[in-house]
């Protein structure tokens, strides 16, 4: 099989470490004015501290982040010094591995476009001996080697940053600060704009503790739902309860794990929170987070001992099929629209209703397991890969596959369904080729979609995707099961499962088994050798005919 990869091995996918939830914050005016003015001081607290961070670099050391923390705990506390400089070192730490990210990126580009302006113009790939195609006209060829000098200079520049340690992030994200200049094609104004960069920049965060009371000192929520935070030592003149802290008006009420929260704040365990302000729609919201205990992952063969819910993921739709143990598809295709179209948070939804119908689907199925492709288009979405297929390319940068493959695991462990990640390759082409054509029926139309769920579920449960194996060569002369019939239905680890089926005794017809029927008593009636004739054997006599 020249020219195919080798398949990757299926796994369990890891359930989530952590849980995170939220409730909104129906505060009084008071109450957000108090919230703003601390979230912008903290802000400009947290905005300073990366600066310096990112002034040290790659000298940062443990004796430079005490001196960052002491500065900030004279003008804050010392638990809210604690949050800004782990904070710093997380933003820090995700700025470098994005400089990584993109480097690697910029490599491949940089191999991908020598590699195509090395081959004579027109020239056709040889996957065979490793040869990609040529670009196709001249003028194209010069626009390429052009861009070829221009990633090699952002290149050089990243790589300058990584040796320095240098990193460049922007408090309130790049987005909203590059609107700032184009305010009308945002559709915002200088105060909306101005509004909208302050919530981005405040900072109201703060780590768990466990035996501190109710899992958190500095922003604190009770079990019945009173929050106050411990105000910094500038503004410890707007405190309403003692020991320098403000008591919110509003309550909050965790309706999603609500019980799970509670039970960790009664006994004092750490809970992290982040209050935030929403200006599209005016609302505040508080986030409370807390690690879990790493479950133990699911054995390959447990997860799929009752079959397995094969997945393909598309841009606008879930297409899944039920197989049993042996790889057989199970009742009828399913498909789950979504639309990408809109807000982040018309998406989101989207996503999180068609996976809810997934999981309720392999409920009623009975299945344990999903198995879903592990699919990475970091590097599929560049034309030297896809060539002008803008739309093909489009498609992809479309697809969520993080967001899909988060969400879904993350759901699947609240329902105890495994989640298995397969390797990608061939199962569209080989779904279709295979299973496609032999399920249409007239009342049933089949999609390569629809074949290549199939093909996922297969590869996932250990089973080729083709169904059935051939027999060994010479290819038989015949229609009959002389040559042997070979069957990978069976799972892998079945003995004799690929064997010549065992024999029957009596016709291979409908008919009544030999002695048994109406007449029975008569079928020696042509007798000549002392044997039925259609049981016994013909024998020619030992004299010439001619005698």
């Amino acid at each position: 099989m020249g020219g195919l990869r080798e398949v990757a091995a299926s796994f369990v996918v890891p359930g989530p470490a952590g849980v995170a939830i939220r409730d909104r914050l129906r505060v009084s005016a008071a109450d957000a004015a108090v919230l703003t003015e601390v979230g912008v001081y903290l802000g400009s607290l947290a905005a300073g501290d990366l600066a310096e961070r990112s002034r040290q670099g790659l000298g940062h050391d443990a004796a430079s982040w005490a001196v960052r923390k002491r500065e900030l705990t004279g003008r804050s506390s010392a638990r809210w010094a604690g949050s800004i400089t782990k904070a710093t070192h997380d933003q820090w730490a995700l700025a470098r591995r994005g400089q990584a990210a993109h480097m690697a990126w910029l490599r491949g580009q940089i191999a991908s476009i020598g590699a195509r302006l090395a081959r004579p113009l027109g020239a056709k790939a040889d996957k065979r001996d490793g040869l990609v195609r040529g670009y196709a006209s001249r003028g194209e060829w010069h626009a390429k080697s052009r861009r070829l000098q221009t990633l090699k200079d952002r290149l050089a520049v990243v790589e300058a940053d990584w040796a320095a340690g240098r990193v460049r992030v922007v408090r309130g994200g790049k987005r909203l600060a590059h609107a700032r200049h184009h305010l009308q094609a945002a559709g915002l104004d200088e105060p909306a704009w101005r509004q909208r960069w302050c919530a981005q920049r405040m900072f109201l965060a703060a780590d768990g503790e466990s035996g501190k009371r109710f899992g958190n000192e500095t922003i604190r929520v009770t079990d019945t739902g009173q929050v106050s935070l411990k105000l910094p030592a500038p503004l410890a003149h707007l405190a309403n309860a003692p020991h320098g802290r403000y008591l919110l008006d509003a309550t909050v009420r965790f309706q999603y794990r609500g019980a799970e929260w509670l039970d960790r704040v009664t006994v004092n365990r750490a809970v992290a929170y982040r209050i935030h302000h929403d200006t599209v729609r005016g609302r505040w919201y508080v986030t409370a987070s807390w690690q879990r205990a790493a479950a133990p992952v699911l054995p390959l063969q447990a997860a799929l001992a009752r079959g397995v819910v094969g997945v393909d993921m598309n841009d606008d739709h879930l297409a899944a099929w039920q197989l049993d143990g042996h790889g057989n598809p199970i009742g009828e295709p399913q498909r789950y629209f979504y639309d990408l179209t809109g807000t982040a948070q018309h998406r989101d939804a989207q996503i999180r209703h068609a996976l809810t119908r997934l999981l309720h689907h392999a409920r009623r199925c009975g299945a344990a397991a999903i198995a879903i492709e592990d699919l990475d288009f970091s590097d599929g979405t560049s034309r030297e890969k896809h060539g002008r297929n803008k739309r093909f390319r489009r498609l992809i940068s479309r697809f969520p596959t993080a967001k899909l493959k988060a969400r879904l695991v993350s759901m699947a462990a609240e329902q105890d369904i495994a989640v298995v990640a397969v390797d990608p390759a061939y199962t569209s082409r080989w779904g279709a080729q295979h299973w496609q054509k032999p399920l249409t029926t007239k009342a049933r139309r089949m999609s390569r979609h629809d074949a290549a769920s199939i093909a996922i579920g297969r590869r996932a449960l250990g089973h080729p995707i083709r169904r059935r194996t051939t027999p060994p060569p010479p290819p038989p002369p015949h229609q009959s099961d002389g040559a042997g019939h070979r069957t990978v239905q069976a799972r892998p680890d079945t003995r004799r499962r690929e064997e010549t089926r065992p024999h029957v005794p009596g016709p291979r017809t409908r008919c009544a088994p030999p002695g048994h029927g109406a007449k029975a008593g008569d079928q020696g009636a042509q007798h000549r050798s002392g044997h039925p004739a259609e049981h016994g054997s013909w024998q020619q006599d030992s004299l010439p005919l001619s005698l």
